[in-house]
């Protein structure tokens, strides 16, 4: 496993004193023997640091499970990405959206 995976993942947990998020240039890998890793973290925020051992091991990928047909999946895996508009036009759509979907389908 990689040292700057291990930096976001440790980036991604607050500090126990003020419950800041650490930055991870504060993030020093001190090193590692097979699963366990060892860390230096620094809160800028309250001064506090500290010494963590962390076990963190690599897995296979999940399982992804769907109802999908192997060519409904083709179909999205090669359709084109949402764009930031479509994104919000669906959350002005659903900020009113009282979830009657029998109205909203009966519309004509």
């Amino acid at each position: 496993m990689e040292e700057g995976l291990i930096k976001r993942v440790m980036a991604s947990m607050k500090c126990g004193v003020c419950r800041q998020r650490y930055e991870p240039e504060n993030i020093s890998v001190l090193g590692h023997q097979e699963d366990l890793w060892f860390l230096r973290v620094f809160c800028p925020s309250c001064q506090t640091q500290y010494l963590v051992a962390a076990v963190i091991k690599e897995g296979k990928k999940p399982e992804v499970i769907t109802d999908l047909t192997e060519v409904e999946l083709d179909k999205f895996r090669n359709a084109d990405r949402l764009t930031a508009d479509e994104v919000l036009d669906m959350h002005n759509f659903l900020k009113d959206f009282d979830g009657d979907f029998s109205r909203l389908l009966s519309r004509k």
